[in-house]
């Protein structure tokens, strides 16, 4: 098999991706591994989770490049978006506002679709954090019903939305 990457030298890494279900397998050679920094048996290889999370979430893809004139800065402590994507580590809260619009892709491959990290909820004082999820997860049936024209399903998501509205504010 022919490298997927310089299309010149045989394949010797076949590595195989699964994303949410999703396989993706890619065949390059030990030149071109090399080059993007890839283990190659037989080699000392240096490890470093960044390099793996790097990879993961495509730091280095062409939409993360940063070959612009003016390199993004944060303007409270002055980290750049390739010295954070280097350390995987932000300097300061301001960070995620400067990064913002480069960090929600990111957040959206980690956290499976969504930007926002939904930890565990305790068990004795978590019942508020749980209505407010359900209520979350109840708006968003409303709507996918409303839109596939469930209105009877849509009415009976509504009343229990009330209902769950109306525990909240108790």
């Amino acid at each position: 098999m022919i490298c997927q990457e310089c299309g010149q030298r045989q394949a010797t890494l076949h590595f195989t991706k699964i994303i949410n279900g999703e396989k993706t397998e890619f065949h390059i050679c030990e030149v071109c591994a090399k080059e993007k920094g890839e283990a190659v048996p037989g080699v000392d290889n240096t490890f470093s989770i960044h390099n793996l999370l790097s990879g993961l979430l495509n730091f280095d893809s062409p939409g993360f490049s940063q070959k612009t004139t003016q390199p993004l800065r944060c303007n409270s402590c002055g980290l750049t978006y390739s010295q954070f994507s280097r350390s995987g580590r932000f300097g300061c809260s301001t960070c995620y506002e400067t990064f913002g619009e480069r960090l929600e892709p990111i957040f959206r491959r980690v956290h499976s679709g969504n930007v926002a990290h939904y930890g565990k909820i305790p068990r004795r004082s978590g019942s508020v954090i749980q209505m407010r999820r359900e209520l979350d997860h109840l708006k968003k049936k409303l709507q996918t019903s409303i839109v596939n024209e469930e209105f009877e399903l849509a009415a009976q998501l509504r009343d229990e939305i009330r209902q769950l509205e109306s525990k909240l504010n108790k």
